[in-house]
């Protein structure tokens, strides 16, 4: 069984698009506690302690009787946007979120998601034991179109830039905002289905 160990509504609609079987436990890490400033490494660090903090709140709750499986994988992911050199989060206002556009506007910028897989086993005593853990950063480039700042306020005004890591979201609004992609499409949503796919296939879980 898998499990997505995130609240991404974003994250649950691509599995459950792709027909991936799983259910949901969002994490509780505190995000601010990392302090990374290499951007790939951030995405990594942040994806590995979302697994682990879910990893500990199904031992704590004994949420392995209501999975009812033999083997659990948890599936933790976290994507940071990277522009020149510098770590993009939600902006913290519409003003900061105006001003990231002006600067991203017929430019490029980097979307990485971090990765991490923990591969559990159930055993007879129900206690749950870390088979193996995956971690790994995939990168998409992001190209934005040349926009006017009349078109950037009327995208601020919609706060969608405020919910979404970088300040943009490929499968809203500002989608049309987003002229090319070179790598993986779906990792651009905070998680790569190619990836996950391969994975589950590795410890024969088959979607």
């Amino acid at each position: 069984m898998l499990v997505l160990a995130s609240a991404s509504q974003s994250r649950k609609n691509l599995l459950e698009s792709s027909g991936i079987k799983f259910v949901q436990i969002a994490s509780r890490f505190n995000e601010s506690l990392i302090t990374e400033k290499n951007v790939q490494e951030l995405a990594l660090k942040l994806s590995i302690s979302k697994a682990k903090d879910v990893f500990t709140k199904i031992k704590e709750n004994n949420v392995i009787k209501i999975i009812d499986n033999t083997k659990i994988i948890l599936l933790a992911c976290d994507s940071v946007f990277e522009f020149e050199g510098k770590a993009y989060g939600k902006p913290s206002n519409e003003k900061e979120a105006y001003e990231r556009w002006r600067k991203m506007s017929g430019s490029s910028g980097y979307l990485h998601t971090g990765h991490c897989l923990i591969i559990c086993d159930v055993v007879k005593n129900g206690k749950l034991n870390i088979h193996k853990e995956i971690a790994e950063v995939i990168s998409s480039k992001l190209y934005f179109s040349k926009l006017k700042n009349k078109e950037i306020l009327k995208y601020v005004e919609t706060l969608e830039p405020l919910k979404c890591a970088g300040g943009f979201a490929l499968e809203g609004r500002g989608g049309k905002y987003i002229e090319r992609i070179e790598g993986c499409f779906s990792n651009v949503m905070g998680l790569s289905l190619p990836w996950i796919s391969k994975k589950l296939l590795e410890y024969e879980i088959y979607a």
